[in-house]
């Protein structure tokens, strides 16, 4: 038997962004913003049949959150039957953001982020096309993006930030841990480099830049490069140059932290160690809604 009150429930619940956002009304409000005013004041209203919860928008720009059940669910209007106040003006801001997406969990998250709006707190969101929907008390799950850059953004960053624009997922904040090559370049001072292709932006360092994609004439080089790199040297060169390591997954170790990364070896498929999801060097989003996903579902976070 669950002992709790609702007060208490509700302060345990997180992330809570109702969908469809339809099931969300926003009504003006003229009385005391407090608990009992609020409830005396629906439980004598009714409310839509498709409607869960009411934004409450009060004077001086004070708003406030409020869950609500029905007397029956079939009639177009029933009368409200149970009112739980969720957030008061204390801990509910409202913002107007036209371009962020009220149906998009991660988005919302992202916004109570750049707000400062922790897990106690609820943030009231006018987005896209005027809709309004809440998230709250957010508390996202964090993933460390580990990525090699140039190209900018970094692609893989840049593939997980498109999955969250549309993807069914539980709120997801991206960190992006950034790997730059030109700083691996510039650890070594050889006569040539060898870099794996043009796309790196590598044109310009201090001494020559050959590369690997081209199977240039073989140089006095140094490599920056990951394992399949130097597969490919092998077997164009017959032997093996010194190397400097840009794999993701060998720089970044084990994590502790939900981790997004991408390793050359894989060509196929994704995979999983712990706490880091690993995608092909060409994953396409496809896989990184996957590896997303998997980290969603695998990883709990309080």
């Amino acid at each position: 038997m669950n002992d709790l009150s609702p007060a208490q429930r509700w302060s345990s619940v997180h992330n809570l962004v109702p969908f469809p956002y339809r099931r969300v009304s926003v009504q003006p409000y003229s009385g005391p913003m407090t608990v009992d005013a609020i409830a005396a004041l629906l439980l004598s209203r009714e409310a839509y049949r498709r409607t869960d919860f009411i934004v409450l928008r009060g004077e001086e720009s004070k708003y406030a959150v409020v869950a609500i059940t029905r007397a029956e669910s079939e009639p177009l209007f029933s009368p409200i039957t149970s009112v739980e106040v969720l957030a008061l003006p204390e801990t509910c801001i409202y913002v107007e953001r036209p371009a962020v997406d009220p149906a998009n969990r991660s988005a919302l998250a992202q916004t109570a982020h750049e707000l400062g709006i922790g897990p106690e707190g609820t943030l009231v969101v006018k987005g896209m096309y005027d809709h309004v929907n809440f998230i709250y008390h957010p508390h996202p799950l964090v993933v460390r993006v580990v990525e090699v850059a140039p190209p900018e953004p970094p692609k893989l960053y840049g593939l997980a930030q498109q999955v969250l624009s549309y993807a069914d997922l539980p709120p997801i904040r991206l960190e992006l841990e950034r790997i730059e090559v030109r700083h691996l370049a510039e650890s070594v001072h050889p006569v040539a480099y060898l870099v794996p292709c043009r796309s790196g932006g590598l044109d310009d360092l201090s001494a020559p830049v050959y590369f690997l994609d081209e199977r240039p004439e073989r140089h006095n080089w140094t490599m920056i490069g990951c394992e399949r790199s130097l597969q490919f040297h092998r077997h164009f060169y017959g032997e093996e140059p010194p190397r400097v390591e840009m794999c993701p997954r060998r720089i970044a170790g084990r994590r502790r932290e939900p981790t997004l990364l991408k390793c050359c070896l894989l060509e196929t498929h994704i995979e999983q160690d712990e706490h880091t999801m690993v995608v092909p060097w060409g994953a396409d989003l496809s896989m990184v809604e996957a590896a997303l996903r998997k980290l969603s579902e695998e990883i709990a976070y309080a």
